[in-house]
């Protein structure tokens, strides 16, 4: 029969396998140093480096964005100002129109007014005097009716006409 002993040297190698093995496990790993890893490392590099760079593209593109929003908010309240500015410059220019508007309706309506009472004036005035030589023209067929006889003579029917008036305007006082 086979003993335990015997079973283990079965699984453990001979020193001259782990010999071989350890030398052809130096030569990979001198072959995989010399070779493999240099372009590991430099994929690893470039890998690296990529993403650092796109780390601090991302850092400059977050302050470009940064710088743009401020600009912005600067040129957005800059315009809010303006428009304030342009809206209080309109109110004020509206106000002065409106001003201007009624001055000018005021003046055209005193215009008118003083026009109207001159006309009124001079339409009384003319009615005064077409009511004095009406009033006139009455009071000598009056008179004559009353005196039986017509006022022949123009000078005497002018001078009882004038008295006649002056009486009149003096009752009127």
């Amino acid at each position: 029969m086979v003993t335990a002993a015997s079973e283990m040297e079965l699984f453990l190698p001979k020193s001259y396998d782990i010999f071989w093995s350890l030398v052809i496990l130096i030569i990979v790993a001198v072959f995989f140093y010399k070779f493999f890893l240099p372009k590991f490392q430099a994929v690893f590099d470039e890998r690296a480096a990529k993403i650092e760079g796109g780390i601090a593209k991302a850092e400059q593109a977050q302050k470009d964005a940064d710088e743009a929003k401020a600009k912005y908010d600067a040129q957005l309240s800059n315009a809010r100002v303006e428009a304030s500015k342009i809206r209080d410059d309109a109110r004020a220019e509206a106000s002065h129109i409106i001003a201007d508007a009624r001055t000018r309706a005021e003046a055209d309506a005193a215009q008118i007014t003083a026009t109207a009472q001159r006309s009124i004036e001079s339409q009384q005035q003319q009615a005064l005097v077409s009511l004095k030589g009406e009033v006139g023209v009455l009071a000598t067929a009056l008179a004559g009716k009353i005196l039986g006889s017509k006022l022949e003579s123009d000078d005497v029917q002018s001078t009882m006409i004038d008295q006649m008036i002056a009486e009149l305007d003096s009752d009127k006082k």
